[in-house]
């Protein structure tokens, strides 16, 4: 028996999924992997329900149109009637009013990550993209390209995949992509959740410090990560990006057989002749020197192209051709928050992109500067997760904005449970770009960046927004305003 040190108490007997299930209730509905897996049982004939807080959309609409009722707050009544078996997501504590419901009626429960395995992954050959970055973009770029060579793919991915204008397919091929995220399962399972995919093919794209909230340091990452590489078959096949020494030491000790990519000599797959203009990069791929293909991509940047190269890594070793592969790898319009354009307005050329961590921010601004070389790059930066609310990178943060030719940061929401001296302060980092000569500004309010940036902008800017939330629909807005300025 699991014994929290408060709240629901849950029986691992009860950690099933009984063959008579017919009602499935989802507590925490609304995340993007919880409402995908909701909406692929539904697809199912399954009787679906769900609770959430702060039910909005478009995550309520997305529920609504896919026939699943959602109960807005958790309350011991969401469990009435009784449903067959509950999916605890991982935004729930031991303390909810539900979950504690849930132990007390004695209900089968299980894990998303759990539930991910038991009902879709053990027919299929499941293929993880792992890493600290591009987990999303990669997993997407290799289920469209399954896709696309005739393969059939399943797939569950954290971001919208423009092919297909979801995140999520059940799929009738042999193939089962999965982003693999590293974060904890749930309350009463604190181990990362790529550990319940069983991975037959994985893709380990990088590993950093991150996820400040769960993991002390590098070393409990590392960690996590050595448990993914522990239970891959002998039989499998890991994709690891060796130029990443992290990445190369804990492969090292891989039960099966390891695939490098990079640009090092020690790479199986290597990228060269990489170009990069406003249509998009361009490169060749060679395995153990030997020309396999010329790929070209509408992503831009180094960065995504290392992706692609992963990705064709893993359609080789499965037998799709180079041809296939390259006419594929065109057609592919990408991920949505991905250096996404969402409009142009008298000039001005506004950008999405998810771009957190100090890394990603730093290859994502170099990508962007690439592209657009003759324009003037203004970057708008929310720090909206939880470590990036936290001192955890506030000095690496000075050191990634260096190609942005203006610079705003946003107050972020303090994570009030925390010290006040342990948290990320924008004005400091501000302070310092400052001081480094960039031209940097400060504000505390969505509502002051985007006045600021309407006495700004001229025709040929390009303002790229790095959040991983909303930013309040900044994107929108400021579109709005562009138009009515310039009409």
């Amino acid at each position: 028996m699991i014994i929290p040190k408060d709240g629901a108490m849950l029986e691992p007997d009860l950690n099933t999924f009984p063959e008579s299930t017919r009602h499935i209730h989802f507590m925490g509905v609304c995340g993007t992997g919880m409402a995908a897996m909701a909406a692929m049982l539904k697809s199912q004939g399954y009787i679906v329900t769900g609770s959430d807080v702060h039910v909005y959309p478009p995550m309520s609409d997305f529920l609504a149109n896919a026939g699943i009722v959602i109960c807005d707050g958790y309350n011991a009544a969401n469990l009435n009637p009784r449903p067959d078996l509950v999916i605890v997501g991982n935004v729930i504590t031991r303390k909810n009013t539900e979950a504690i419901a849930l132990a007390s009626l004695r209900i089968p429960y299980l894990s998303f990550p759990q539930l991910l395995n038991r009902r879709f992954l053990a027919s299929k050959k499941s293929v993880v993209v792992a890493g600290t970055h591009g987990k999303t973009t990669t997993s997407s770029l290799l289920a469209t390209l399954l896709y696309g060579a005739g393969l059939e793919p399943g797939f569950l991915i954290g971001g919208i995949v423009q092919a297909f204008s979801c995140n999520f397919r059940v799929g009738d091929g042999p193939y089962f992509v999965v982003e693999g995220d590293e974060y904890d399962t749930a309350f009463f399972d604190k181990g990362p959740k790529f550990l319940h995919y069983s991975p037959h093919i994985a893709i380990i794209t990088s590993i950093e410090f991150d996820h400040a909230d769960i993991y002390a340091d590098l070393e409990s990452v590392k960690k996590s990560f050595r448990r993914l590489i522990a239970i891959m078959p002998k039989d499998g096949c890991l994709v690891a990006h060796l130029d990443d020494p992290v990445v190369a030491e804990l492969v090292a000790d891989a039960p099966c057989r390891v695939v490098g990519y990079g640009n090092g000599p020690h790479c199986d797959w290597v990228l060269s002749k990489y170009s990069c203009d406003v249509n998009g990069s361009s490169f060749d791929a060679l395995y153990r020197s030997e020309h396999f293909g010329y790929f070209e991509t509408v992503m831009p940047g180094k960065h995504n192209c290392l992706n692609a190269l992963a990705v064709i890594a893993v359609l080789a070793d499965i037998g799709v051709s180079p041809k296939i592969i390259s006419h594929e790898l065109k057609k592919f319009k990408g991920v949505k928050r991905r250096q996404e354009v969402r409009g142009e307005i008298g000039g001005v050329t506004v950008i999405d992109d998810f771009a957190h961590h100090p890394t990603a921010v730093r290859e994502t601004i170099a990508a962007l500067k690439a592209v657009y070389a003759q324009r003037r790059l203004i970057v708008v930066f929310e720090p909206r997760t939880n470590s990036s609310r936290r001192r955890v990178f506030q000095q690496d943060y000075l050191q990634v904005f260096d190609k942005a030719d203006m610079i705003i940061v946003k107050e972020p929401e303090p994570l009030v449970a925390l010290p006040e001296d342990q948290r990320f302060s924008a004005k400091e980092l501000v302070s310092g770009l400052v001081g480094k000569g960039s031209d940097a500004y400060y504000f505390p309010t969505t509502d002051k960046i985007l006045g600021y940036l309407m006495t700004v902008v001229s025709s040929g800017d390009v303002v790229a927004v790095m959040s991983n939330g909303g930013f309040d629909n900044i994107h929108v807005r400021l579109l709005d305003m562009l138009s009515k300025q310039f009409s």
